[in-house]
């Protein structure tokens, strides 16, 4: 899902949309500083992380906690099957362990990501499924994070997508209820085939879902853009309910990025945007770079900055 962007390309756009004055949406330099100032008095508690599908996948728990201190993100989404190994295979004092090393470092876990989905046909599979999100959600509680992700996946050959979406929601509802007694959040990705990663459908699972704890995961799709370019109209479906943000590369014209962060700046939100990007050779510095332009975009940036690693 994720476009690759090298060192040399992300830097060459970065100039040109920040340095020579567009970032996203036509913005003049001029416009884009009053646009922070106002960002800034409003809002600065949208926290950047990373999602380790790609970028921090072959990443020990040490050395994601480095990595985040090094390029100025707050918090990682830990997903399942990676070198880190936080999976319900973990005894309780490892799982102790994990917390008190995360809270220690000052770098939060901002969920875990599993790949946990809920749209087959055989009653069996979606039963495994929920009982697996349950399970997880322990391991949750337990490390200190406070919510996994879910996704739905796919529509079965030749079934209705308003069956799969009753299907999906309703499983996601009894996991977001099994969940909120852990105070663990259940966030479904906005992921999948065609139906089951539209809005329209998100929204669906999420009436079926009919759970205060059943929260969505905003993954900014290509697609969810009106014929002006507009993502207000999706945002709208489901923005009482975003839980986490998933975005990508934020230094290319692939989405409307600006408008993204003023959406959800008017809708208060104060969570995490987690870049879910492919791996790059120089890592500290690509996201070094990423930093900057997140400050830039939610009006927190300013010189000099105490908390962000800068040397380049």
């Amino acid at each position: 899902m994720n476009t690759r962007l090298d060192r040399r390309d992300f830097i060459k756009t970065a100039g040109v949309g920040v340095v020579l004055g567009t970032v996203g949406g036509g913005l003049t330099l001029a416009q884009t500083t009053e646009a922070a100032d106002t960002n800034r008095k409003e809002n600065t508690e949208m926290k950047l992380g990373m999602v380790t599908y790609n970028m921090g996948k072959d990443m020990t728990c040490d050395e994601l906690i480095a990595f985040c201190r090094k390029t100025g993100l707050a918090g990682v989404e830990l997903r399942t099957t990676h070198a880190h190994g936080v999976e319900v295979t973990l005894s309780s004092r490892e799982r102790a362990d994990v917390r008190k090393k995360f809270e220690d470092s000052g770098i939060e876990i901002a969920g875990l990501g599993s790949a946990f989905e809920y749209h087959s046909n055989d009653p069996d599979e979606v039963e495994k499924n929920v009982a697996g999100s349950i399970e997880y959600a322990r391991l949750a509680a337990d490390v200190g994070a406070p919510g996994i992700k879910v996704r739905p996946n796919s529509v079965p050959r030749g079934e209705d997508p308003e069956t799969t979406y009753e299907r999906i929601g309703k499983a996601w509802g009894s996991v977001a209820a099994a969940a909120a007694d852990m105070g663990v959040e259940v966030r479904m990705e906005v992921h999948g085939h065609e139906a089951t990663r539209s809005l329209t459908g998100i929204r669906k699972m999420l009436d079926h879902a009919n759970h205060p704890n059943a929260l969505v995961c905003w993954n900014s799709n290509r697609g969810e853009e009106d014929e002006n370019g507009s993502i207000s109209c999706s945002f709208d479906l489901v923005k009482h309910a975003i839980g986490l943000v998933h975005i990508t590369d934020i230094g290319v014209y692939q989405y409307p990025w600006r408008e993204l962060f003023v959406l959800l700046r008017e809708n208060d939100y104060k969570g995490y945007c987690l870049a879910e990007i492919q791996y790059n050779p120089e890592p500290e510095r690509f996201m070094r770079y990423y930093r900057t332009l997140f400050d830039l975009y939610t009006g927190k940036y300013q010189y000099p900055n105490p908390d962000v690693y800068s040397e380049l």
